[in-house]
């Protein structure tokens, strides 16, 4: 029997007849997506689901899907998506994460030319029939500094352009190295040195708990006077309050914003302020874009149902049926080991090096290389999968490398994944345990033996007594349970580590008051996907 598709957004008819060209069963009801119960009613039927942002893939609707396989999303954000209800229930999810970088990079380039000139305000005085042109003195992009937050595939593009309109070009980014930056033709400099320098700031990260917020009161108050700000890129990255303040002081000189705090924008502290030019989230929104990410998914999604070829998935690997029983508790075991090393490493990576011990080296190693460095990615860009993080890496210049060895250790089998930056080296090792759990091994050639938990502490420090003491109290009089406590130490009185299995995130106060005793070099809080 030929498989079901259901395409419950608008989808372009031409991606809906690669279905129909591919021996595909499609439905095209591009409305049903809104209709949260008669989506639940009828998708048990269906063996694929290809969506836009209206469609919203809940737990119930996945609890309805008996026969689902996978989920294509066509666009790059997968919110609408319950990824790890997905999970469970077998479900693959793809998106098309490439379709619609040079979209939004021309959007923030249009935004920034609309706020240079206020071409908006010109436009609206004219069509009232007003002459104003003494009112509309604008500035040249020409010769002025850009600084572009967020080097990365569309904020690479938006460096490219720049350059094109002789702009002078700076970029933030910790993961951008300095071979990079000189093949990009950009400076890079810190945050700090790009807030006093900047005439026009560009936002072009994700939204994380590293970039929330990252243009602050504070920080607002540190840029250039006459600066204007554009932001393409996710709302929450500026304080808009604070924005606005700067706005009528007349510190800052104009705003462009695509995207919003809040969303539908309805009501915002930036409407209505002169030299404000905000539109609502057309970042992606060209006919061009949405065809490609339409065709792109519809290709994906007849590829994996006719071929069980997987690409761009967020929540597996490309393995076969047979590869992913055995190598299942393998991949999240990568994955770990990545995104310890991502969010312990703050400044730009060279290189990763991953070592393939024993029976291991014998599996994929092209899927568990491609886990690691997702895990590793990830700390930076939640929107990586296993599939995009290669193509993210060799962006931005990281050498990646792998070595394969007979077994060296006690262990039937390991992976030791090795993260190079200019000022040093940092590795952890792991393996799987009969019982199907990954293990962390070793962390900066100390040994340990620590199960990995969704939340979790790692603590460095010399060996001193004490140091038990201090975890123990100082989670117990907060109320932090601990569900596993790893020690391990390189000599008596030398380099010792400590990684806790806590039971939910370790705020922020708590992490202070570990750090205020003077006994730990680093207090690291920690977050794994488990399942």
């Amino acid at each position: 029997m030929a498989p079901k598709v259901l395409v419950s957004d608008k989808l372009s008819e031409t991606a809906v007849q690669i279905f129909r060209d591919r021996g595909i069963e499609v439905d095209f009801e591009p409305t049903l997506g809104k209709d949260k119960e008669k989506l639940a009613e009828v998708i048990g039927k269906y063996d694929g689901l290809a969506i836009r942002s209206a469609t919203k893939v809940t737990p119930k609707i996945l609890e309805a899907a008996t026969n689902l396989k996978v989920v294509g999303r066509a666009g790059i954000g997968t919110d609408n998506v319950d990824k790890v209800a997905a999970s469970k229930k077998g479900v693959i999810v793809m998106n098309t994460p490439f379709g619609n970088m040079i979209t939004t990079a021309e959007h923030a380039i249009a935004m920034m030319f609309a706020v240079a000139r206020q071409i908006p305000e010109a436009s609206e005085s004219t069509h009232a029939g007003k002459w104003e042109k003494s009112k509309f003195m604008g500035v040249e992009l020409t010769g002025k500094t850009l600084g572009v937050i967020g080097a990365g595939n569309i904020g690479g593009i938006v460096c490219d352009r720049a350059r094109g309109l002789k702009m002078k070009v700076i970029a933030f980014d910790p993961f951008l190295s300095e071979e990079k930056a000189e093949k990009m033709q950009v400076e890079k400099v810190e945050l700090d040195e790009l807030l006093s320098r900047a005439d026009f700031i560009t936002l072009h990260v994700p939204l994380i708990d590293a970039t929330r917020n990252i243009l602050s009161r504070e920080n607002l108050e540190k840029t250039k006077k006459g600066v204007r700000i554009i932001n393409c890129a996710r709302g929450g990255l500026v304080d808009e309050e604070a924005l606005a303040d700067l706005l009528k002081s007349g510190h800052v000189a104009g705003a462009a914003f695509d995207v919003f705090a809040e969303e539908p924008a309805t009501e915002n502290p930036l409407f209505g302020l002169p030299n404000v030019v905000c539109t609502p989230h057309l970042g992606a929104a060209t006919t061009e874009a949405q065809e490609n990410v339409a065709l792109q998914v519809a290709e994906q999604m007849a590829d994996y149902l006719l071929t069980g070829a997987v690409t761009n998935a967020l929540n597996m690997p490309s393995v076969t049926a047979e590869e992913a029983k055995i190598m299942g508790p393998w991949l999240e075991l990568a994955e770990h080991l990545g995104a310890f090393v991502g969010q312990m490493t703050d400044e730009p990576i060279k290189a990763i090096n991953i070592t393939y011990d024993g029976l291991v080296a014998d599996m994929n190693l092209d899927a568990l290389g491609c886990s690691a460095i997702a895990g590793v990615m990830k700390s930076v860009n939640p929107d990586v999968n296993v599939v995009s993080a290669p193509v993210v890496a060799a962006d931005r210049g990281i050498q990646i490398s792998r070595t394969t060895q007979a077994k060296s250790g006690v262990f039937d089998a390991y992976i030791k994944l090795t993260v190079v930056t200019e000022n040093r080296e940092r590795s952890i090792a792991g393996t799987v345990f009969s019982d199907g759990k990954p293990r962390f091994i070793q962390i900066k050639g100390i040994n340990i033996d620590a199960e990995v938990g969704e939340h979790m502490l790692y603590t460095t420090n010399k060996d001193v007594p004490g140091i038990i003491g201090t975890l123990g109290q100082t989670m117990g009089e907060n109320g932090v349970n601990i569900a596993n406590f790893t020690l391990g130490r390189a000599t008596e009185g030398g380099d010792a580590i400590a990684l806790l299995y806590i039971d939910a995130p370790l705020p922020e106060d708590v992490r202070q008051k570990l750090v205020g005793t003077g006994l730990f070099q680093n207090v690291s809080p920690l977050h794994f996907n488990i399942g």
